[in-house]
């Protein structure tokens, strides 16, 4: 996740730089997250057919391909628009493929008594890259200058290429070594939806996941720019909202695996996706400064916890040897349905206010989330 938000920083940068395209800032985020749309269940396929460390390695590797050749652009001075948006879907591709095949991993590491804690560590330790990734970007941009800097990224890559030649999981050795066989495909799919539209609990679980993406997702770090000009001294303040919204998942992620607190039920997950909602409808309101850093930690912590609890339980009620599949149509709610954060909050800000627009979602959030409660909190019979 460093490299992945290392990347950003470089591209991004050197894309205004060079285009100075207000339709290309745009396309940066819709390559980013259509993909986990389009083929979440499709990649999730393919980590139930093949062995999820080589499923893995092949995203990682297109990872490194992608910012090989922004290198190479980069030196020759040769970079396109188009190249641009090839470069971002290629990126956006390797995104979605990877996780599926992670989820599927992680559940083969630890099996079902401790998934709960290895999806939240996993979590955190995601958002610490997150946090930590521009950062880092930043500083090799400043330092090594774009080119050097987008080489150097590659290394970051390896570390986790390295390990899955060294593990024996595969990402099947549990579930009696269950591998669904048949070829993934647009039938594939549909059979998985009618398969799981009957647990109610399952697919409450992946509606939720959704819901925060749509309404809120990727809007946050977008709109910050307009709450800390709204709210204090611009740089200084856009820093600490943006280090407080990343620091949130971080330390509740920690937290909460230290002290147990939350356990991977239906009610936490709806819980938290309440606490969630609540606490970004104050922020989108909020005119004190400090109050405003506060909300977004609690944001933050609310948000990991609804996320790792929800992809806990699908985890835990997917058929084994559609898991990957089932982990698919979680990502595309979960992942996917972000570019949705882009028209509510995005779009709507445009004619209303970025200030109403998040609050008009947030609340719109919650109340979606308290319909979505009432088939969640039903005890599930048969299936």
């Amino acid at each position: 996740m460093m490299a992945d938000n290392i990347e950003h920083v470089i591209t991004y940068w050197q894309l205004w730089q060079k285009f100075h395209s207000p339709a290309l800032a745009g396309f940066e985020v819709i390559s980013h997250w259509v993909p986990f749309l389009l083929f979440s269940v499709y990649f999730g396929g393919l980590a139930d057919r093949f062995d999820c460390r080589r499923v893995i390695q092949a995203a990682q590797a297109l990872f490194m391909l992608v910012s090989v050749l922004w290198g190479v652009l980069f030196v020759t001075g040769t970079l396109r628009m188009w190249e641009a948006c090839v470069l971002l879907v290629l990126h956006g591709l390797a995104g979605s493929l990877w996780g599926p095949g992670e989820q599927l991993m992680l559940h083969d590491f630890v099996g079902d008594e401790e998934l709960p804690s290895a999806v939240r560590l996993n979590a955190t330790f995601r958002s610490l890259g997150v946090l930590f990734g521009p950062v880092v970007g930043s500083a090799l941009l400043l330092g090594l200058g774009p080119s050097a800097g987008i080489f150097a990224n590659v290394l970051f890559y390896l570390p986790l290429m390295l390990f899955l030649f060294r593990t024996r999981f595969t990402g099947h050795t549990r579930d009696g070594g269950v591998v669904q066989h048949e070829r993934v495909g647009v039938l594939g799919s549909l059979r998985v939806l009618r398969a799981i539209r009957s647990n109610r609990t399952l697919v409450s679980m992946i509606v939720l996941g959704g819901l925060g993406s749509f309404f809120v997702g990727a809007s946050m770090q977008s709109s910050m720019p307009i709450f800390a000009q709204d709210l204090g001294s611009a740089g200084t303040a856009y820093g600490i909202l943006l280090f407080a919204n990343g620091a949130g998942g971080v330390l509740g992620g920690l937290v909460l695996e230290a002290t147990g607190w939350i356990r991977a039920t239906v009610g936490a997950a709806v819980l938290s996706t309440l606490v969630y909602g609540v606490s970004t409808l104050l922020f989108a309101v909020a005119g004190s400064f400090p109050i405003a850093v506060l909300l977004l930690v609690i944001g933050g912590v609310a948000n990991l916890a609804s996320m790792s609890i929800g992809q806990t339980v699908v985890q835990l009620l997917a058929p084994p040897g559609d898991r990957g599949k089932v982990i698919g149509v979680y990502g595309v709610a979960a992942n996917g349905l972000r570019f949705g954060s882009g028209i509510t909050v995005g779009l709507f800000g445009a004619v209303v206010g970025v200030h109403w627009s998040l609050g008009v979602s947030a609340a719109a959030l919650c109340a979606c989330t308290l319909i979505v409660a009432i088939p969640a909190m039903r005890p599930h019979v048969g299936g």
